[in-house]
């Protein structure tokens, strides 16, 4: 007995000394992760993101995915047991080398191109950008646009550097009211649970007659540094404080114009504090379009003429216009223009009419708004609309701002957009890749497509894919939807809909995006009578999802919210019809992956890109869309649905009444269909012939590195020789 009892407290305390070992050498696990959660590849690196989830999966949910905020609020007890594994620091280390590994890795740009090329350097400007959706830098579509834009650039190894504004508020948190109403809500930011790194750079910008102080902030997305200012600093007053809390909020212009002077002077002298020469600037919209100005100004201070200084604004600068709807582009009362860009002009030795004639399409007309699309494609060489269709719109626009005869005289060409894959693909779908495709994602270029192989993929693990993702987002929309009723002191009927109704097998279409007034979310309801006999047949249902948010002052647009919700509400579509509030870049993953089919019906040719379609086709997905936006280029007629022919009416009731018609022939006599015709072994298979022909056209080709290629070869590296 007492050797047995010697022998086991030797094994306790080898245990004892054992766990001290493995826990002295974990004691920096937690500041290691903390340190790659500050470098946003994690979110789209798999084996990075699992172990941001790993921390504690409840916990790293309810901190909104965010990994820095989950380590700060992780229990003492977990905080112990993860310091104790061995496992977990393994893993802490191998994630450690994938980042070493990829920043280390040669780059398509570094093998692509030549000497004198890469001396590039492209400051690139944008008023919002959507890394992860707990960064609050992002509204939508734009920002989107612009995070994914960053991650190819990294990916590609493109030397670029970012500039936007740290957003104290960002843009609003929306509630959808039990009445159908949209409250909005401006949460706070606690910065020390961000990954935001503190440059201790101040400097000082001229907004008008005043300065205003900044602060600079940097962001790493991958290889691509992000640069924030940030005014809310005690140094200023209290206006000034507050312009950079609001994304596109307030109803003052004043208070806009401000944050543009912020964002397009301010931006530059961030750059010179940094000691950061851009041969090439990249105004992603014209909320920047001031910075052509000040470019202008230093030129002239160097000693150059009024027309040398134009033309070499001009060749070193490049212009991306994403609005073909004529009131989505800034314009200011010449009045409020001149109170802050007098000082500027005045330096350029610019009088009132000759500056003001930078903004306007027609420099006759003394009335007329100060335009800063207009300003922007005047100070820039280099213009383009985001997809083919999008740049015939844009030279129709802006016929008068270049006097030209036609449009085809108009200097602006198009780069269709694209999406991250890596970012917008599920971890089911990385897994069936793997299987199936062989990809391999690090060093990769714009032209490695191994979706080219789709079709080789035998139907029915296509088809367990596809099935897998709707199941995953069913469960994901239960999970939402509990807390939406609950919030609102539901019922335990509407919660137990979530169970008995939420369909798992039924075709579930996608309807997510800004809930502008030309998107038309409601159209689908034209005729309900006919739309619930296509939802319920109890053979072949189909459930539709919504999410979106109107602008916060968009009155008709949160006026959609409120119909859709009462169609949710409505006896023939409780149960088939569900509406997401607080749309954001999660709640876009899951329905993005997870949708069968996603539905698109803007007026045409008011869609700009919507490349929020191209995210399905990575996940299995299909688009059944209006012939605008990227669509048309998109659309072979075996790789998803056009709503129509691309017909276009005068009258916007005829045009409705129109494309409604449209969508339910479409659903009721093709998509319905195939989606439950199936083989002997389950399989619809010529949903699936669909799902391969998607992967093989759509993918590749409307990448985001394929449309970085495009901007290098056709726009960046012309404006880096003009410079």
């Amino acid at each position: 007995m007492a050797k047995k009892a010697t022998s086991a407290r030797t094994s306790r305390a080898t245990k004892k000394r054992s766990v001290r070992r493995v826990r002295g050498a974990n004691s920096d696990a937690l500041s290691r992760v903390d340190a790659l959660a500050r470098n946003m590849w994690w979110t789209w690196n798999t084996s990075a993101r699992r172990l941001m989830e790993s921390l504690d999966p409840a916990l790293y949910r309810a901190c909104g995915n965010n990994p820095i905020k989950t380590i700060q609020h992780l229990h003492p007890t977990r905080r112990d047991v993860l310091l104790d594994d061995a496992d977990f620091a393994s893993r802490v280390r191998e994630v450690e080398d994938e980042l070493k590994s990829y920043l280390g890795a040669k780059t398509w740009f570094q093998r692509s191109t030549t000497a004198a090329q890469k001396r590039l350097r492209v400051a690139y400007f944008c008023m919002e950008y959507g890394i992860q959706e707990s960064l609050p830098l992002y509204a939508g579509g734009l920002g989107i646009l612009a995070g994914d834009h960053l991650k190819s650039s990294s990916d590609l190894g493109i030397p670029l550097v970012a500039i936007g504004i740290l957003w104290r508020k960002g843009y609003y948190r929306q509630e959808v009211k039990p009445d159908g109403g949209v409250r909005v809500l401006y949460p706070e930011s606690h910065w020390d649970e961000l990954p935001f790194e503190d440059l201790n750079i101040t400097i000082d910008v001229p907004i008008g007659r005043k300065t205003v102080k900044a602060k600079l902030w940097k962001l790493d997305v991958g290889r691509v540094p992000l640069y924030l200012l940030d005014c809310d600093l005690p140094e200023n007053s209290k206006s000034d404080r507050l312009l950079t809390h609001h994304l596109y909020g307030g109803g003052e212009p004043e208070y806009r114009v401000r944050q543009e002077m912020l964002l397009g002077v301010g931006g530059l002298l961030a750059l010179d504090a940094l000691g950061i020469e851009p041969t090439v600037c990249h105004l992603n919209e014209g909320h920047a379009a001031f910075a052509g100005l000040e470019r202008m100004r230093r030129l002239t201070d160097a000693g150059h003429t009024l027309d040398e200084a134009v033309d070499a604004v001009r060749a070193s600068s490049v212009f991306t216009t994403h609005t073909p709807v004529p009131e989505g582009n800034d314009r200011f009362d010449p009045a409020l223009t001149m109170r802050y860009i007098k000082p500027i002009t005045d330096e350029i030795g610019l009088s009132r009419d000759e500056a003001l004639a930078f903004g306007r399409e027609d420099i006759s007309d003394k009335k007329e708004p100060f335009c800063m699309t207009v300003l922007a494609l005047k100070l820039a060489e280099h213009c383009n609309g985001v997809a083919k269709l999008h740049g015939e719109t844009a030279r129709k626009m802006w016929v008068k701002t270049y006097d030209a005869k036609s449009p085809k005289k108009v200097p602006i060409g198009h780069v269709t957009n694209g999406v991250h894959p890596e970012t917008w693909l599920s971890d089911d779908a990385r897994l069936f890749y793997d299987k199936h495709l062989k990809p391999d994602w690090v060093g990769a270029g714009p032209d490695d497509d191994w979706w080219k192989k789709a079709s080789k993929i035998p139907a029915d693990e296509m088809w367990g894919l596809r099935n897998r993702l709707r199941r995953k987002l069913i469960a994901f929309m239960r999970e939402r939807m509990r807390d939406q009723i609950v919030y609102h002191e539901g019922n335990e009927a509407e919660l137990t809909e979530l169970f008995d109704v939420l369909d798992e097998n039924a075709l579930t279409i996608g309807f997510a995006r800004r809930f502008a007034l030309y998107k038309r979310a409601p159209l689908i309801f034209s005729d309900r009578k006919r739309l619930a006999k296509l939802f319920n047949n109890p053979d072949r249902p189909v459930q539709l999802i919504f999410a979106g948010k109107a602008h916060p002052l968009d009155a008709a647009g949160h006026d959609f919210v409120r119909r859709v919700y009462e169609m949710t509400q409505h006896k023939d579509f409780r149960g088939r019809i569900w509406l997401l509030q607080n749309y954001d870049m999660e709640i876009g993953r899951m329905l993005t992956q997870g949708c069968d089919v996603w539905l698109n019906n803007p007026v045409r040719p008011m869609e700009a890109s919507g490349t929020s379609g191209m995210k399905c086709p990575l996940n299995g997905g299909l688009n059944c869309s209006i012939l605008d936006g990227w669509w048309p280029e998109g659309y072979n007629r075996k790789n998803g649905w056009a709503i129509g022919d691309g017909e276009e009416f005068s009258s916007r009731a005829k045009q409705d009444k129109f494309d409604a018609q449209k969508i339910y022939e479409v659903l009721e006599d093709e998509v319905v269909q195939e989606f439950y015709e199936r083989n002997r072994a389950g399989v619809p298979t010529k949903w699936v012939k669909r799902m391969a022909n998607a992967m093989m056209t759509n993918c590749c080709e409307f990448s985001s590195h394929r449309m970085i290629r495009d901007y290098v070869n056709g726009y960046y590296l012309p404006a880096h020789s003009g410079g």
